[in-house]
């Protein structure tokens, strides 16, 4: 702490992001990244890029990649709104849009993110409780607001909300933004977009990090009615006009561009996923329905903390939440079936997994 800070800063509680560590030899499941590489025609991309370019500065207004995000969803580009990751889209969001009387609801286990925005933006804000087996329910959601904002599929718990649940929120919740953040969409379950076009006050935020392997190149958006667009775009012009650089823009179409490539590697993780439920099951593993890239997961007899303290002296890295009420379970990264296969016979061994069951 410094003498220097303002009162609002000394009261910040940050985002704590997950570890990426120095060493080697990681076999790394803690940060929900995508385990295979770009699209190789967004790699074709930077590997010929013309470096002389970078002494200009890039597009304001990124039209490129809106036009091919736009034409993806089959939106128009007044729709679209990019940003130097899906989190810098979310903050401009929680400036443009919940700095309102009522305060703005969201999960009591979501992604957390949000209550360090709703901090640093001095946003009051309600956490709605999950229901059995974590459940997000938007009957919930009937009450007062001046915003709702959740994830779907939700993290860290993996789960999914049906479409027609959220449009059913929509039509009841006329007079505030609902956004609907869908980080991990691609991976089963399905995208609010198609709302956005009937609904003025749904904005729906996705990432090129997750499905299309490209967490380092930093770029997010949002899908909404122009109105809330413009709203973001007064934010953004306020902080910083150019958010995104050449590299990124142009990977980026051609990242959303190849989708053959990303409905294969989809399918991969999809498909790895679903064995390695099955596989932590038979080690007395409960995992809560996912329709995401990782798995929120508690055994039986172990405690999380401690499995994630042994797999950590093997080198594999997960994700523990000290929370209450989540503090039993691991977030655990669906990588390539090579590495869950070494998750899993690394759990095998552990000493009291088999003594345990037993007893």
């Amino acid at each position: 702490m410094s003498k220097y800070w303002s009162d609002a800063v000394t009261r910040l509680t940050p985002y704590v992001p997950g570890e990426q560590p120095k060493e080697s030899g990681i076999t790394k499941l803690n940060t929900n990244e995508n385990p295979y590489p770009p699209s190789p025609k967004a790699a074709a991309v930077i590997n010929n890029f013309d470096t002389d370019r970078l002494r200009l500065y890039s597009d304001p207004d990124c039209t490129q990649l809106k036009d091919a995000i736009a034409d993806q969803f089959s939106v128009n580009r007044n729709n679209v709104f990019v940003g130097n990751g899906s989190d810098e889209v979310l903050a401009h969001t929680f400036a443009a849009f919940f700095r309102q009387e009522h305060p703005l609801l969201m999960p009591e286990f979501t992604y957390s993110f949000y209550p360090v925005y709703c901090d640093l933006f001095d946003i009051e804000s309600k956490k709605i409780p999950l229901r059995d087996q974590f459940e997000l329910n938007l009957d919930d959601y009937d009450q007062p607001n001046g915003g709702i904002i959740f994830a779907n599929p939700n993290a860290p718990t993996s789960r999914a909300i049906e479409l027609g649940d959220i449009e059913a929120l929509a039509k009841r919740n006329t007079e505030s933004v609902i956004v609907v953040d869908e980080a991990y969409v691609d991976f089963g379950a399905s995208s609010a977009i198609e709302l956005t076009q009937r609904y003025d006050n749904v904005l729906v935020i996705q990432t090129f990090s997750k499905s299309r392997s490209l967490a380092g190149m930093r770029v997010g958006y949002a899908i909404g009615h122009e109105d809330l667009i413009d709203g973001l775009e007064r934010v953004k012009n306020s902080f910083n006009s150019y958010p995104l650089d050449m590299l990124a823009i142009e990977s980026c179409v051609a990242a959303i561009q190849d989708n053959d490539y990303f409905a294969e590697t989809n399918q991969k993780i999809i498909n790895t996923r679903e064995w390695t439920t099955e596989k932590l099951a038979e080690l007395g593993f409960i995992s809560l329905p996912s329709k995401t890239n990782f798995l929120f997961t508690s055994h039986r007899f172990l405690e999380a903390a401690e499995l994630m303290g042994y797999l950590r002296s093997k080198k594999i890295l997960v994700r523990y939440f000290s929370k209450p009420g989540i503090d039993n379970f691991l977030r655990i990264t669906i990588g390539t079936q090579e590495e869950m296969e070494l998750l899993v016979s690394t759990l095998e061994q552990h000493p009291d997994l088999f003594k345990m069951d037993a007893n």
